[in-house]
């Protein structure tokens, strides 16, 4: 990001973040939402791992080549003509990596996906230096680093994990074909309405307010996906035994201990970042993005209630229930739009990311609720709203910049830990008895 915002002016920086969510917005449709269906049929021991795979390259494939004969038209579009080819290319690679990555994890090699994970983002760094610094493509730079670190991924993951061994040009079983299909293709609007809830504000900031203030958004957005890295190790660590678990009572049990750890570090990770967002943004980024800061606070919040909401997704996804899935996210998308609309003339940007906030809390409370139909699981609601009290009141200093601001952020961060510390003692003590052992094992061989 630092090279991002000293490269790249606001506008520059607002237009490369259209042209990625607009992509986003794409891939979902693109691919049939397949690579849902990959991570989900590849974990079934009862479905061969090849006619997974398979099917998930076939769909890519086929969705994309429909996706090309509609060129002709894209290109005419005013937004999308003069940077087609770049969506089209970004599309195509991250499909790609999407299957690879998610069939990877299906497989268990858990440290090979977080390696890729790594790897991936070098290569990012790479071409962002080499794009933007050395050969001062600007907009372009910055897509096309994305577009072939997603590529050399997809071929690190095919050759390294040996996924070639799982393609199959025949014999795919049509009932897992359309098993997986079924599954998946709900999931598209729920993708789209995901996109909605998550960018539809980009767009109404960009069309109200215009491309410098949304660039100060979008920089904004970056930092709290700090939390969303810290909890997808977490969750990546978990999903594959969720759907292993096939008694109701241990599962109850088993999501209800994950999620008493998981809130105690989406927590503490955003407690942290909302008492540092400014000294982080004045590291981060240049002088002339330095006034999004003010915008992280209710981001920050958005992001734990999204980190949340996956958490109960996985519900849905061992149960294999998309109409939920769908129509809780359909909800919290209009609750964003209807906000947006309401809240960015009066409000400007910050009215944009209380409404992301509020959206994301609507759809895990309807969430929690509903989901006790499969699981009930026990959210310690006393514990819950300590911490988000917390971390609102936090949100609500740094944003008023009161005297002694400082000191009411490290008491706040305090007590936040002291709430959390058990569970956090817990998983850590858990991690340190794996680990040990792991070498005690070793060391008696």
């Amino acid at each position: 990001m630092p090279l991002y915002t000293r490269v790249l002016t606001t506008a520059d920086y607002g237009i490369v973040d259209l042209i990625v969510q607009t992509a986003n917005l794409l891939i979902p449709v693109v691919s049939a939402g397949i690579s849902n269906s990959v991570i989900r049929f590849g974990l079934d021991r009862s479905v061969r791992k090849s006619d997974v795979f398979s099917t998930g390259l076939r769909t890519v494939f086929t969705g994309f080549l429909i996706f090309l004969l509609l060129y002709p038209f894209s290109d005419k579009l005013p937004f999308l003509s003069e940077h087609t080819l770049l969506i089209y290319l970004y599309v195509l690679a991250s499909c790609l990596r999407g299957i690879c990555s998610q069939f990877t994890k299906s497989l268990g090699l858990v440290r090979l996906y977080a390696f890729d994970g790594i790897f991936s983002t070098f290569m990012v760094v790479a071409f962002n230096i080499t794009f933007l610094v050395g050969l001062g493509w600007g907009i372009t730079g910055y897509i096309l680093s994305t577009i072939l670190s997603d590529f050399l991924s997809s071929c690190f993951l095919f050759s390294t994990a040996r996924l070639y061994k799982f393609v199959k040009l025949n014999g795919i079983k049509k009932s897992t074909r359309r098993a997986m299909l079924r599954y998946s293709v709900p999931l598209i609007p729920t993708t789209i309405f995901w996109w909605i809830t998550n960018v539809s504000d980009r767009y109404l900031v960009s069309y109200m307010l215009g491309s410098d203030a949304n660039g100060l958004y979008a920089v904004s957005y970056k930092i709290p996906t700090i939390v969303i890295l810290i909890s997808g190790i977490f969750i990546d660590a978990w999903q594959i035994s969720a759907v292993s678990e096939t008694d109701r009572y241990e599962r109850e049990r088993f999501f209800t201990k994950v999620f008493g750890v998981y809130q105690s570090i989406v927590f503490l990770t955003s407690s942290g970042l909302i008492a540092f967002c400014k000294l982080i943004t004045m590291i981060l980024v240049s002088e002339a993005f330095y006034p999004s800061w003010q915008y992280i606070p209710f981001l920050v919040m958005s992001t734990a209630f999204s980190c949340f909401v996956t958490f109960l997704g996985t519900v849905y996804m061992v149960e294999k229930c998309s109409v939920m899935n769908l129509a809780t996210t359909i909800i919290g998308a209009v609750i964003n739009l209807i906000l947006n609309i309401k809240l960015i003339p009066v409000y400007g940007v910050t009215g944009a990311a209380f409404a992301t906030f509020f959206s994301y809390f609507a759809v895990f409370f309807i969430r929690a609720v509903d989901t006790r139909r499969f699981l009930k699981i026990d959210f310690n609601v006393l514990k819950l709203s300590a911490n988000l009290f917390i971390i609102t009141v936090q949100s609500i200093v740094i944003m008023a910049s009161p005297p002694r601001w400082i000191l009411m952020q490290a008491a706040l961060v305090s007590l936040m830990f002291l709430l959390n510390f058990r569970d956090i003692m817990l998983s850590v003590y858990k991690l340190l008895g794996k680990f040990l052992g792991r070498k005690n094992r070793r060391l008696a061989q």
